[in-house]
């Protein structure tokens, strides 16, 4: 692809995202205002917007600010969220989608951040940016909000591939680490291998294998493995990481985000069930407020392809402009470490035997 004439407005001397513009329930006016958000919070950040020319340059000038560090990247068509994947990968060169992957493909953005189809966006993604030598399955790494002092856990594979063997499980094991450290901070993520039971002895034959293969790496790729976990330490602090296949992880995922939606209205209800209550909660509001940002999905929105040549951050597809915002955050932070080639780098350091293999503080190359 070749870049557009105004490529230096979104890349100079910034940490260029490009952004899939049509994804999403709400259309390119909520990812406008999103990333515009997003431009006025971190001076640092550049935008490749894909999409139908006419329609974001209309939005893009009722925002000034954007200007200078934006460029369109016209593509007039879109994935829909019914959109078969198989449907996609042969028809959508044209798509929003498609371009927005491009442009990282072609090293002019570090990171993709798209709201759209999930499962389409997973094989474009695998089938552009390819996988990291070594990876068996690329994984989606989502954040669960927890106990723990950065306010939320990871969990992957979160819907990824339905299959996970041993060798995939210790891989996202490994992709989990890097992600902790280099996204968030953990210092020696602490990795939970999620089961029926905490005993050794339980669960399934690969669940079994695949807890020896994490903790045979565990010293050699610095990280902390606590064993089995269960469902109940989802949003506990007893680990940063929780490792499971992809199926186990989607129901797990959903299940959550339907649980605070009924505990949501259940609240709403018993607050207005009488005068009382409803005094009650104008006395409540403040501490009410701290809650619900504390426990806002859209504040940590974002989940994160990982083991591909290239970053993809998938933001929720029902994302409003704050949702879009933090997954745009997100997308930085992760470029602003130079996270793929750390992750590479940790890959291709397990994959060696034990005794060769160097240790690694995520901070060399693969």
């Amino acid at each position: 692809m070749t870049a557009h004439p105004d490529q230096t407005k979104a890349g100079a001397g910034r940490i260029v995202i490009s952004v899939d513009a049509m994804g999403g329930d709400h259309g390119a006016a909520t990812v406008v205002a999103g990333i515009a958000h997003s431009a006025k919070k971190n001076p640092d950040i550049g935008f490749i917007l894909h999409g139908r020319r006419d329609e974001l340059e209309r939005l893009v000038a009722k925002r000034r600010h954007l200007a200078d560090c934006t460029e369109i990247r016209d593509a007039p068509d879109v994935v829909s969220m019914d959109d078969k994947p198989s449907h996609v990968m042969r028809h959508g060169k044209g798509t929003s989608m498609w371009s927005a992957l491009e442009s990282v493909r072609n090293g002019e953005a570090t990171v993709c951040v798209s709201c759209g189809n999930t499962g389409a966006l997973m094989m474009m993604s695998v089938l552009r940016l390819r996988r990291l030598p070594g990876i068996y399955r690329p994984a989606i790494a989502v954040m669960w909000p927890s106990r723990n002092p950065q306010g939320f856990n990871v969990l992957l594979d979160g819907g990824a591939d339905i299959r996970a063997d041993a060798k995939d499980l210790m891989q996202y094991a490994l992709m989990g680490t890097s992600y902790a450290r280099n996204g968030f901070g953990v210092a020696r993520p602490r990795i939970g291998l999620l089961n029926v039971g905490t005993e050794e002895h339980k669960g399934r034959a690969e669940l079994r294998e695949a807890h020896d293969l994490i903790a045979a790496n565990a010293q050699t790729s610095d990280f902390e493995f606590v064993g089995f976990v269960e469902g109940r330490d989802l949003p506990g602090d007893t680990c940063d990481v929780i490792v499971t296949d992809g199926f186990t992880g989607n129901v797990a995922l959903k299940t959550g985000e339907g649980t605070a939606t009924m505990i949501a209205e259940r609240l709403r209800d018993a607050f207005a069930y009488s005068p009382l209550s409803r005094l009650a909660s104008v006395l409540a509001y403040t501490s009410l407020q701290r809650l619900k940002k504390r426990i806002d999905p859209r504040r940590v929105n974002g989940g994160v392809f990982l083991g591909l040549n290239g970053t993809v951050v998938k933001s929720h597809g029902a994302a409003d402009p704050t949702g879009v915002s933090a997954a745009v955050k997100l997308a930085f932070q992760l470029a602003q470490s130079g996270f793929s080639q750390k992750l590479a780098a940790r890959v291709a350091s397990a994959a060696l035997p034990p005794q060769d293999a160097s240790s690694d503080d995520d901070g060399g190359t693969s």
